[in-house]
């Protein structure tokens, strides 16, 4: 690949990426956002988290698993810590050593 292609390539991966953010924030710097849409988007994150963890919870090699799965153990403890603690730290951690010492067992 030419260092002009190469060139060519990174811009178009900028514009890509940063026009999406660009024009929702000029739109809305001159508007009022509906109240509706704030309430709307609080949900998002929940759900792209959702949207990210099933996958991995309960879902191993293809197959949907709910008889014995240490994951799913593991997602209702660090759901009680991240809910009690409202860290983010401490529930990644929590996920990790509850997945590992339950893979022990």
């Amino acid at each position: 690949m030419s260092d002009t292609s190469l060139l060519l390539l990174i811009l178009c991966l900028f514009g890509a990426s940063y026009l999406p953010r660009l024009f929702p924030m000029l739109y809305f710097s001159q508007r009022q956002v509906p109240q509706w849409f704030s309430d709307w988007m609080k949900y998002v994150p929940i759900s792209l988290f959702a949207a990210l963890v099933f996958k991995d919870v309960f879902i191993s090699d293809n197959q949907f698993e709910l008889i014995g799965n240490v994951r799913i153990i593991a997602m209702f403890l660090v759901a009680g810590v991240a809910y009690k603690t409202r860290s983010m730290a401490i529930s990644v951690i929590t996920g990790l050593a509850a997945v590992f010492l339950l893979s022990l067992i």
